[in-house]
Order: structure tokens, then sequence, then C-alpha cells
């Protein structure tokens, strides 16, 4: 929802694009200096509802104001601006979040009867799962053997196995999911 403020701006900020498009520099550096402010409030509002901290809002504004300049071709001039603009700063702030991942910070003392438990007994033994394992066909088993048990990386395991890093994916998941199975039946 656009606040009273911007309501009252937004036939003036439509005005100014209309003319920074069509060449006038001063209309455009007014416009910017408009907008800079309504935006800063609303990344850190953004921010704000997030859970992030607010100190990353400046980032936000030059992101949004670099992607007006950059895209300021594409807006409409039949259309008021406003709205324009606001998509534009949504899809930077929503940018900047995703960039950021979801960070919660959690003091780990918090946590210190449950981080020393027990070890966890193995659900099946070792040598079950090898005999199940040479069991598979020999390519899923050399694969499963080269990534899971070697750490190799699909791209290593199908340079190894003169295979392609498709035809890795396949066994991996194939042998895998024999391997689940017969587990299963016991």
């Amino acid at each position: 929802m656009i606040g009273a403020r911007v309501r009252g701006r937004e036939d003036e900020w439509t005005d100014l694009m209309r003319s920074a498009n069509a060449g006038d520099n001063a209309a455009y550096h007014r416009l910017l200096k408009a907008v800079t402010p309504v935006l800063r409030a609303g990344a850190r509002r953004g921010l704000a509802r997030a859970g992030q901290p607010v100190d990353q809002s400046e980032d936000i504004v030059q992101d949004i104001l670099f992607a007006v300049h950059l895209k300021r071709h594409t807006w409409d001039p039949n259309a008021p601006f406003a709205p324009w603009l606001f998509a534009i700063a949504r899809n930077k702030l929503i940018d900047a979040l995703r960039r950021r991942g979801r960070r919660i910070f959690v003091n780990i003392d918090d946590f210190s009867e449950t981080l020393a438990g027990a070890p966890v007994e193995e659900s099946v033994p070792a040598s079950e799962v090898t005999t199940h394992l040479n069991g598979l066909p020999k390519r899923q088993r050399d694969v499963l053997q080269s990534i899971a048990v070697d750490s190799a990386s699909i791209k290593e395991t199908a340079a190894k196995l003169s295979m392609t890093e498709g035809a890795v994916r396949v066994a991996l998941h194939r042998g895998l999911t024999g391997l689940a199975s017969k587990l299963r039946k016991e």
C-alpha cells in the first residue's frame, strides 16, 4: 500500500520520470533525490519485518537506484511511476534477503545439555550393508563406493569411471534406491 506521503508525490514523480527519460538530467536528479528517503525507509522496514538487521538498507537502496537507472527505458510513460519503482524495490529487497539467507542466532549455552548425548547405535550392521552393496550391479556399486565411501564428487566419479555426470547421478540414485529396498526387506 502506498503511504499518504507517497500518494501526494506520485504525480510529481511520474512527471519527473517522463522529463528524465526525455533527456532532462536535472529532473532525473530531483527524482532520485525525492525517492531515496522513501526507498531507504522501505528497505529498513522490510529488513526489520524479516528479522534482519537494518544495517544493509543503504546497499539495498543503491541496488534499487542502480536498477532504476539501468531499466528506466522499460518504464511505460503512460503509467504511474511509483508502482514500477516499488516493484523494483520489492524485488531488490527479496534478492538481498535471499543472498543473506535466513540467519537465526541462538546461544549455544541454551542447548549444552542436549549436545553431549549418547552415541547413536547402528540400525544395520556394516557387514550387512556391505553384503547388500555387493549384491548391486557393478556400475551402481562402483558409483556408491566412489561417492559414499571414498567421498569423491560426481564429477570426479564420472572421470574415474569414464561415465557422464548424468549417468553417475542415475547410477547413484538407482544404487541408493536398490540398497534401501534391500535393507527395508529385513
